[in-house]
């Protein structure tokens, strides 16, 4: 089975992509790491109220909201409880997030670093509705270039790419956040021809 398929759902392509950006979230860069927690914070609420709408003050996962209004500052939890698709949909969609960062982890880093300060410069120069266009031109010429890991499914690895080079762009400018993850989330849903 195709795991990408499950990014289909805008939900699952939401948790995916934003597990794919709070990894590794760390001290050394405390911008970034704020922003992807208000990111998060701000998609989970959102989660929480469609829940509330559909459920009364059931959670979907069925727990009560106070229950767990204490891990509100931990993005990865945060999100596996209040996922409302349950939370072994999350670690599904988690696990998939983490594959994706496997992929990126073997790519040709100069590759990368040319391809994410292109992407950097040119989004901020231009306005967001130009960034998947952007995008793509830098996934673009990063796999005519070779990012060496021709063995593995394309597929997987422009959208490991795209993830990693939103990531990258963030971790420098965290104020582009809350944009770009919009923008990955049109490169990694299906149909998948806007990024390749």
């Amino acid at each position: 089975m195709d795991d990408l398929s499950k990014l289909a759902s805008e939900q699952n392509a939401t948790l995916v992509v934003l597990s794919f950006l709070q990894a590794d979230c760390g001290f050394s860069n405390v911008q970034y790491n704020k922003a992807v927690c208000s990111l998060g914070k701000d998609l989970t609420e959102t989660w929480m109220s469609s829940c509330e709408e559909e459920y009364g003050v059931i959670e979907c996962d069925g727990n009560l909201p106070s229950s767990i209004a204490g891990s509100i500052d931990d993005v990865e939890p945060l999100v596996e409880l209040y996922w409302p698709g349950g939370e072994a949909e999350a670690r599904t969609l988690q696990q998939i997030a983490a594959r994706l960062r496997e992929i990126a982890a073997q790519l040709e880093q100069s590759v990368v670093d040319q391809a994410a300060q292109n992407l950097r410069r040119n989004v901020m120069s231009s306005p967001s509705e130009q960034w998947l266009d952007l995008l793509k031109s830098e996934v673009q010429r990063a796999m005519m270039q070779g990012v060496g890991l021709e063995q593995l499914p394309q597929e997987r690895v422009i959208v490991a790419l795209s993830l990693t080079l939103v990531k990258q762009v963030c971790e420098h400018t965290p104020q582009l956040l809350r944009d770009l993850f919009n923008t990955a989330l049109q490169c990694v849903r299906p149909p998948r021809s806007r990024c390749l």
